[in-house]
């Protein structure tokens, strides 16, 4: 540019001074303009650079935007919605691994109980000298902790493959009374130790759409949840209807109830209330949660102490 400058000043001063004194000063301005805005953008770029090496370093708190019209500007907008972005993962990223860490305290926890039982009935056992009914006893007592540990792992890994996204859900038209009887079914020997009575109420045509098994696994662990937490020859109530938004199973009991407290907190994996008995784990009604909400479903609870408990099922149609 200076070579250029210097080179057209003198051609023009050969014929015209005056034109020769004004073109030199233009370009005299025109150099220290360029230059002038060269490094003050060089200086943004280091700006930039140094913006860049702090978020590799995990900070993600300073903010680079401004309105200021031009390239450089426009730059920074999209740097700072790429650290956003990058922001929002690395919290993502940090509650997962809590998530897991805390899943992985619990199930250690859950297991050790059983574990340890196992072990000191395997001990007791070992003695040649041991009643045969005893032996039979403490052999039953090892069968029931394997069964539980069984339905604990099982349960996780259902848990587990839900939260991954690797299970795909059925979309085929489910008949909710069909539904209801295969639920069921599966818990008539608990429904009849404890002589509760079972009231079904709802039309035979009422349907969703979903997965017709899975949703029956959350119905299961939903009532049996009800059963243990209804007295003997209380009483437990399963209703459904259908409108235009939605398809709603009620689930509801008359037994104790659920503290206020522990309301929010008992769809929480491996959560268990003040009310919870004591072979609960704390994880059929996260599963039950869990395969709902996957079904583009909602499900909600009420209770109040003393007075029973709802539990509300809502398959939300899509509105075309």
């Amino acid at each position: 540019m200076l070579i250029i400058s210097i080179v057209g000043t003198i051609i023009i001063l050969v014929f015209n001074v005056f034109l020769g004194i004004v073109t030199m000063i233009t370009c005299i301005l025109l150099i220290y303009f360029c230059i002038f805005y060269t490094k003050k953008r060089y200086e943004e770029i280091k700006k930039l650079s140094e913006y860049l090496r702090t978020i590799s370093s995990g900070d993600f708190s300073m903010d680079i935007r401004d309105n200021v019209e031009g390239e450089l500007s426009i730059l920074k907008n999209e740097i700072y919605k790429v650290t956003l972005i990058l922001s929002k993962y690395g919290e993502y990223e940090k509650r997962e691994k809590k998530l897991l860490a805390d899943s992985l305290s619990d199930i250690s926890h859950q297991l050790k109980t059983p574990l340890t039982s196992m072990m000191v009935m395997t001990d007791l056992l070992s003695n040649e000298n041991l009643e045969a009914e005893k032996r039979m006893e403490f052999t039953k007592i090892i069968q029931a902790q394997l069964d539980r540990m069984e339905w604990l792992l099982t349960s996780l890994l259902k848990l587990s493959k839900i939260d991954a996204g690797t299970i795909s859900f059925k979309r085929e038209m489910v008949n909710v009374s069909e539904l209801i009887k295969k639920a069921i079914n599966a818990l008539l020997i608990p429904l009849e130790l404890k002589e509760q009575n079972l009231i079904i109420e709802g039309d035979s045509d009422v349907a969703f759409t979903g997965d017709f098994n899975w949703t029956a696994e959350a119905i299961i662990n939903i009532v049996k949840n009800c059963i243990e937490h209804t007295n003997r020859t209380g009483s437990i109530t399963i209703s459904y209807e259908e409108n235009p938004l939605y398809t709603e199973i009620k689930i509801s009991d008359n037994g104790n109830g659920i503290d206020k407290e522990d309301l929010p907190y008992i769809f929480k994996r491996f959560y268990k209330g003040k009310n919870a008995s004591s072979d609960s784990v704390g994880i059929g009604l996260a599963m039950a949660k869990s395969i709902v909400e996957s079904q583009n479903g909602d499900l909600t609870v009420k209770s109040k102490k003393n007075e029973g408990t709802q539990f509300s099922i809502k398959f939300y149609k899509q509105i075309v």
